[in-house]
């Protein structure tokens, strides 16, 4: 049988609209109409409620940063440096393969000096002193754990709610329910640095939108001439061409929207509009040559680089300003099995002058209350050496137990510490939180009720979430 005609026998009334409130639906097909999209371009019934912020910048620290040399401050280990760690911390506790044939756990107390900063004394590492300058605008959270002890899977978990691949990131499920405030710009852009260190692989689906039409994915930026792939027009093809062959080709992929009802065609379509609307938005956006000094300067001595993560700091502030939901920095080198004085020096150097330079930009502008800024990795470090430990030198292998992650802006409480880990900073003794609390938390101030954005795929209606989470409700300003 003919594909088409078998199409058409199988396209019912009920299995059009099934499929149409399942993908792009009703609002994408009334846009191609020729009606006016709302300005948000949100879901129909969100924000659930009130919300405090407009948009998230979330600084992924790929690798896993060591929460005990930078955020989680253990003075008392300095008696037990090189003894095994007690089996009363460990408690059976699942072993990576790097680790779990070692002979003993040497106890490795961090090399660097903590103090308190900003009125809330809050103690950090001397290793971020740009980002103690801001402490009274952090919000950090010593109590986090995930279930993932490799990073694949768990930064999979952290970008989309599960270790398994195939679901939709956070970005994504944010672009699919706020959409974006500028129709010239994705909802949701990526930009990937590289550390100083070494560096796990970092797989394109970490942004991808699973089984959420495709429109909503991540478009990645990169450090080059052309920022976004295949963007540019062949040398001596014009843009009214252009914009010839689009419009040709959005009536035949009309033709066939009205044939097969497929919203994937709809979703196509609209990636062809906003390739041609990037082509004039995006050499702009990513022209840092506008900048003053002053904002180099505040960014540190990186931030001329380009693909730098100072540069794409710079560009995540220039992003948030024109309106793009949802803006992901993947910073990677943080995997410090061995040398991690050394490394973890190196990429402090390469990110705390820009992470704090971010905050304060945004809040000079006065973009900070509406605008979620997060820090953090997929999991943290063991307090025990893997490895040989030395007077100077010791790694720290993955640690999903506990870590330290910090969130500023869009109604967060600045200067607050939440969450408590015992003594070897290996279990949480006080408000434990978990990856779904986190989302539920985000989502919340994005005015998303976790529990009602969802969508129906195979039967079953999906969240971030899935079935757990909770929002934070202490981390949240007494205003919030």
């Amino acid at each position: 049988m003919d594909p088409t005609a078998e199409a058409k026998l199988l396209m019912t009334r009920r299995h059009f609209f099934g499929r149409a409130s399942s993908g792009i639906g009703i609002a994408a097909l009334g846009s191609l109409l020729g009606a006016e999209a709302r300005a948000d371009d949100a879901l129909a019934g969100l924000p659930h409620h009130p919300p405090k912020a407009k948009r998230v910048i979330y600084l992924f620290q790929h690798g896993g940063p060591s929460q005990i040399d930078l955020f989680d401050h253990k003075p008392d280990l300095v008696r037990f440096r090189g003894q095994d760690l007690p089996e009363s911390v460990r408690m059976g506790q699942r072993l990576t393969g790097m680790t779990a044939f070692q002979d003993n756990f040497p106890t490795a107390p961090s090399i660097f000096k903590f103090a308190p900063h900003g009125k809330s004394g809050m103690l950090l590492s001397e290793l971020i002193p740009h980002t103690a300058r801001i402490a009274d605008d952090l919000c950090l959270i010593r109590s986090l754990h995930t279930e993932a002890i490799n990073h694949d899977p768990a930064v999979t978990f952290f970008q989309t709610g599960f270790q398994l691949a195939g679901r939709p990131s956070i970005g994504s499920w944010i672009a699919y329910g706020l959409g974006s405030e500028n129709k010239d710009l994705p909802a949701f852009v990526v930009m990937v640095s590289q550390g100083k260190g070494g560096s796990q692989a970092l797989a394109d689906r970490q942004w991808a939108s699973g089984f959420l039409p495709s429109k909503f994915q991540g478009v990645k930026f990169r450090a080059a001439a052309d920022p976004v792939l295949y963007l540019g027009d062949p040398p001596g093809y014009g843009r009214d061409a252009r914009r010839r062959y689009l419009d040709d080709l959005g009536k035949l992929n009309e033709m066939k929207l009205a044939e097969m009802q497929d919203p994937e065609i709809a979703t196509r379509i609209a990636q062809y509009e906003m390739a041609f609307r990037m082509q004039a938005s995006v050499p702009e956006l990513t022209d840092l040559s506008t900048e003053p000094d002053a904002t180099f300067d505040l960014y540190g001595p990186d931030a001329r680089t380009p693909g730098s993560y100072a540069a794409n700091c710079i560009l995540a502030r220039r992003l948030a300003e024109r309106g793009v939901r949802f803006i992901q920095l993947f910073h990677r080198g943080w995997d410090q099995h061995g040398n991690l004085p050394r490394d973890i020096r190196l990429q402090c150097e390469q990110t705390d002058q820009a992470s704090a330079a971010l905050v304060t930009d945004l809040k000079q502008r006065g973009l900070l209350d509406d605008t979620i800024i997060v820090w953090g990795g997929e999991f943290g470090r063991t307090v025990y050496s893997q490895g040989t430990l030395t007077e100077e030198n010791y790694g720290r292998d993955h640690h999903p137990r506990c870590f330290a992650m910090w969130l500023a802006g869009g109604g967060m409480q600045g200067g607050l510490t939440y969450g408590a880990t015992d003594d070897f900073s290996y279990n949480i003794v006080e408000n434990p939180a978990d990856v779904h609390d986190l989302h539920a938390t985000i989502l919340h101030q994005l005015g998303i009720d976790h529990t009602k954005l969802t969508y129906k795929f195979q039967g079953r209606h999906y969240r971030l979430t899935d079935v757990h989470g909770k929002v934070l409700r202490p981390l949240l300003s007494t205003a919030a």
